[in-house]
C-alpha cells in the first residue's frame, strides 16, 4: 500500500508540470485565435482546402484506379480467348497415348511459348502466367499444369460451373513476385473434359503506377496547401490591416484624441470605409464639441447664478430673521408667515449649496481633502446630524459597527454629507421602521449600508433613484426638507474617491444603499464586504418580529439605548457592536 502511495505520488510529480504547461499552451492558443481574425482566416482557409484536396484526390484515385482495371479486365479477357483457342488446338492435336499430364504441360508451353519450366509468358494485357487443371473422378484423380494453389477456390467453383470469371487475389510465384494479381478463369470446350484454364496477371505495373500518381497527389497537394496559406496570409493581411488601423485610431478617438483620422488609399471598398469612417469621425467630433460648448455654458450659467443668488438671499435672509425675531409682536396670520419664510429661506440656501455642489463636479475642479481617519466617527457624526429627523419620524435608527477601527483615506465631509443623504432619504420613505446604518471592511475596501423597512422601489428605480430631482411618488412629503439632488451628488462624492454607490428595493420590502469605499486613496474597487441585497425582515407596528433576522452582531454584541425620544418609550438609537 505505501509503494502504490508512493508510485502513484512520482507519477503525479512527473505528469503534473507536463499537463500544466500544456493548460497553459491550451489557453494561450485560445486566446491567440479569439484576438487574431487573421489566424481564423488562415487556419479557416487552411483546413476547407485540406478538405477540398482530400476529397479531390480519394475521387481521382478511385476514378484511375477504376480506370486502370478496367483496361486490365478487358486485355485479360481478350487474352484469355486467344489463351483457349491455342489450348484447344494443342491438345487436339497431342497423341493420346501420352499421359494427360505430359498433354497439360505441352498444352501450358504452347501458351508461354517456352519450355514446360519457363517463366511467364507477355501479351497485350501483359505478363501472365497459365494454369490447367482437369477434375477428375477419384479413381482417375485431378491432373494439373501450373501453380494451382494460388488460384481460389471461390473462383473455381465459379469456373466449374460453366461461367468465365475473374478474381482479384494476392500471389507469390516463383520469380519472387508477391503482391496483387488479376486471375481470369474459363472452362475450355477442348478433347479433355472437365478442363479449367486459368491465366494470372500480375498487377505489378498498375501498383507502381497507383503508387506514383498517389506520391504525385500528396507533393501536390502539400504544394497547394503551402501556396493556398501564403495567398490567405496576403489575402487576410490586406484586409485586417485597415481594420486594425481603424480600431487604434477608434481607441485614440475615444481617448479624446479627436483630431484623429484613418489614411485613404485607393477607390475600393476598404477606401470608402475609411472615409466614411472618417465623416463619421468628423461628424462625432463637431457634435461633442458643440455638447461641451453647451456643457460649458449651463455649468458656467449654473455656477454664475448661484453665485448671484447669494448677495440678494443674505439681504433676504438679514431680513427675515429681523421679522422673525420680532414674531412675538405680531398677529398669528404674520407669526405663521414670518416662520414659513424662514424654512424657506432655510431650504433655498440648501438648494443653493447643492447646486453649487453639483455645478463643481459638472466642471470637474471638485477635489478631495483627504485624510486618514476612523470610518466609524463619519457613521456617528452623520447619525447625530439626522437624529431630529428620526425623532420627529418616531423612527429608530439601528447603528451597526465593528469594534476595531476602520481606518481610511477619505474626505471626512463628503463621506458624512453620503450618509446624511442616505439617512434622511431612509428615514423619508421608511413608514416609520427601523433605519440600519451599518459598516464592514476588508483588506481592500469598507462599506456602509443603510436599510430601511419601507416602500422599496419598483424594478428599475434602483438606478433612476440617483437622477436629479427624481422622485418616485411626487405626491410624498420630504420630511427632510431635500432638494433633490442629494442621491445625485453622493454617487458624484462617491466617485471622487474611486467607490461606488449601489442601490437595491423591492415593493413592501424596503430599499438598500451601500456605499463602498478603498481603503487607500487611488485603488479601485473591485468587490464590497458587503452584499447588497440583504435578507427580508418582517415587521408588526415597526418592530421586528420574534425569530426574524436582526442585523448582525457577531461574537460579544453590545446593546445600548442612546437619546430616548421625550416620552421614553422608542430608543431613537441603538448601537450595536460586534
Amino acid at each position: 500500500m505505501i509503494r502504490s502511495t508512493r508510485m502513484r505520488r512520482r507519477i503525479n510529480g512527473t505528469f503534473t508540470p507536463l499537463l500544466r504547461r500544456f493548460r497553459n499552451l491550451s489557453r494561450a492558443l485560445a486566446h491567440l485565435w479569439r484576438r487574431s481574425l487573421q489566424l481564423r482566416v488562415v487556419v479557416s482557409t487552411l483546413t476547407l482546402s485540406l478538405v477540398v484536396i482530400t476529397i479531390l484526390g480519394v475521387v481521382l484515385t478511385s476514378q484511375i484506379t477504376d480506370r486502370l482495371l478496367e483496361a486490365k479486365i478487358s486485355a485479360a479477357t481478350e487474352e484469355m480467348d486467344r489463351a483457349r483457342g491455342t489450348v484447344q488446338s494443342e491438345l487436339a492435336g497431342s497423341d493420346d497415348s501420352t499421359s494427360l499430364s505430359t498433354r497439360l504441360d505441352g498444352a501450358r508451353a504452347s501458351l508461354t511459348n517456352r519450355g514446360v519450366d519457363a517463366g511467364p509468358a507477355s501479351g497485350a494485357a501483359g505478363t501472365f502466367d497459365s494454369v490447367l487443371v482437369v477434375k477428375g473422378d477419384p479413381p482417375r484423380g485431378q491432373a494439373q499444369a501450373g501453380p494451382i494453389d494460388q488460384i481460389p477456390q471461390n473462383l473455381r467453383d465459379f469456373v466449374q460451373r460453366g461461367q468465365v470469371s475473374y478474381q482479384f487475389s494476392t500471389v507469390s510465384d516463383p520469380d519472387g513476385y508477391t503482391g496483387p494479381a488479376l486471375i481470369v478463369g474459363s472452362p475450355t470446350s477442348a478433347e479433355v473434359p472437365d478442363l479449367e484454364l486459368y491465366l494470372v496477371f500480375p498487377l505489378a505495373s498498375e501498383d507502381r503506377s497507383l503508387s506514383l500518381m498517389r506520391s504525385t497527389l500528396l507533393i501536390g497537394g502539400a504544394v497547394l496547401l503551402v501556396l493556398l496559406a501564403a495567398i490567405s496570409v496576403v489575402v487576410a493581411r490586406q484586409v485586417v490591416l485597415p481594420i486594425r488601423s481603424a480600431s487604434r485610431i477608434a481607441e485614440r478617438f475615444a481617448e479624446g484624441k479627436l483630431r484623429e483620422r484613418m489614411p485613404v488609399r485607393g477607390e475600393d471598398d476598404m477606401a470608402r470605409l475609411a472615409m466614411s469612417f472618417n465623416d463619421m469621425a468628423e461628424s462625432l467630433s463637431k457634435q461633442i464639441a458643440q455638447l461641451e460648448e453647451f456643457g460649458n455654458l449651463q455649468k458656467r450659467f449654473t455656477s454664475d447664478v448661484s453665485h448671484e443668488l447669494r448677495t440678494p438671499l443674505t439681504t433676504v435672509r438679514m431680513a427675515a430673521d429681523l421679522i422673525h425675531d420680532g414674531s412675538a409682536e405680531l398677529d398669528p396670520a404674520m407669526r405663521r408667515s414670518s416662520e414659513l419664510l424662514v424654512a424657506e429661506l432655510d431650504r433655498f440656501e440648501t438648494l443653493l449649496a447643492d447646486l453649487l455642489e453639483i455645478s463643481r463636479h459638472d466642471a470637474g475642479v471638485a477635489e478631495l481633502a483627504a485624510e486618514k481617519l476612523d470610518l466609524r466617527m463619519s457613521a456617528r457624526a452623520a447619525v447625530s446630524t439626522i437624529r431630529h429627523l428620526a425623532r420627529e419620524s418616531g423612527t429608530e435608527l439601528i447603528l451597526d459597527l465593528p469594534e476595531e477601527p476602520v481606518m481610511a483615506t477619505v474626505d471626512p465631509r463628503r463621506v458624512e454629507r453620503i450618509l446624511r443623504n442616505l439617512l434622511a432619504n431612509a428615514i423619508d420613505h421608511g413608514e416609520g421602521k427601523p433605519v440600519l446604518l451599518r459598516l464592514r471592511s476588508d483588506e481592500d475596501a469598507a462599506a456602509f449600508i443603510v436599510r430601511d423597512q419601507g416602500i422599496g422601489l419598483r424594478p428599475g428605480e434602483e438606478k433612476l433613484v440617483f437622477n436629479r430631482f427624481w422622485r418616485s411618488d411626487p405626491s410624498r412629503v420630504r420630511r427632510s426638507g431635500g432638494t433633490g439632488l442629494g442621491l445625485a451628488i453622493s454617487v458624484e462624492d462617491a466617485r471622487l474617491h474611486d467607490g461606488r454607490l449601489d442601490a437595491w428595493g423591492e415593493p413592501g420590502e424596503g430599499a438598500c444603499f451601500r456605499l463602498t469605499l478603498p481603503l487607500v486613496r487611488g485603488h479601485k474597487v473591485t468587490s464590497s464586504p458587503l452584499p447588497l441585497r440583504p435578507p427580508s425582515v418582517k415587521h408588526v407596528q415597526g418592530r421586528p418580529l420574534p425569530g426574524a433576522e436582526r442585523p448582525h452582531s457577531g461574537h460579544g454584541e453590545q446593546s445600548e439605548a442612546l437619546d430616548p425620544d421625550e416620552t421614553g418609550s422608542v430608543p431613537i438609537l441603538r448601537e450595536r457592536r460586534p
